[in-house]
Formats: C-alpha cells, sequence, structure tokens
C-alpha cells in the first residue's frame, strides 16, 4: 500500500493492548525521500519484533534500510517510523508539511507536544 487511505476506520483487535501501543511517524518511502506521512498509533506484538498499524504489518530493516527502517511484510515497501518530535519537524529534512494526524490519536500526541 503506498499510500495511507484515510477512510479506512481502525479498531484494534482485543489481543492489542494499548499497554502496547504508542504514537508513532510513519512515512512512506516508496516515492523517493519524502512520501505521504501519518502520525497515529501503532501496536507491537509480544516479541516486539513486528509493528501493526492499520491493516499493515511492519518488521525491522535492522540498519540495511537507506532512508528507511522498517518494511512492510505483505509488499515488502520501505517506510521510516519513529516516535514523533516535539519541534514537529518530523519529516527527515524537516518540518510537517502534509503530514496527516489520526483523529484517535489527536488530543493525546497534542498533549504530548505542550508537555516540558
Amino acid at each position: 500500500m503506498s499510500e495511507f487511505n484515510s477512510d479506512i476506520s481502525f479498531t484494534a483487535p482485543m489481543a492489542f493492548r494499548k499497554c502496547r501501543s504508542r504514537i508513532i511517524y510513519i512515512e512512506y518511502k516508496g516515492e523517493g525521500l519524502e512520501g505521504p506521512a501519518r502520525i497515529g498509533r501503532v501496536f507491537f506484538s509480544k516479541t516486539g519484533r513486528t509493528l501493526y498499524y492499520r491493516d499493515q504489518k511492519f518488521q525491522s530493516l535492522k540498519g540495511i534500510g537507506y532512508k528507511a527502517n522498517y518494511f512492510d511484510i505483505e509488499t515488502g515497501e520501505r517506510y521510516w517510523i519513529t516516535g514523533p518530535r516535539k519541534d514537529r519537524h518530523d519529516r527527515l529534512y524537516g518540518g510537517q508539511y502534509g503530514v496527516e494526524i489520526d483523529t484517535d490519536v489527536r488530543e493525546e500526541y497534542e498533549a504530548m507536544l505542550v508537555k516540558n
């Protein structure tokens, strides 16, 4: 899935626990240095090796990626996944242009930004 579909409504399965989740920045890297990006909640597997975001599953490139650190298990497409920055300069070369924030995390994300 090369672009994020903001029309998808996602309800985490019961097996996913909020305590094993985190708000993250995720950017698709298949189109070059900057691609579609979102801030949303990922869930971690029990081992922590697999990340789940909506209908996608990601695993680490373990340091062998260029400008990417995770790949989609089903498609092989590469992504940059990291915690969001408090200064909102989440993109690799700075800025927040075009980054969408999932509605289910917006309030928690904005509260995180104002904390010192």
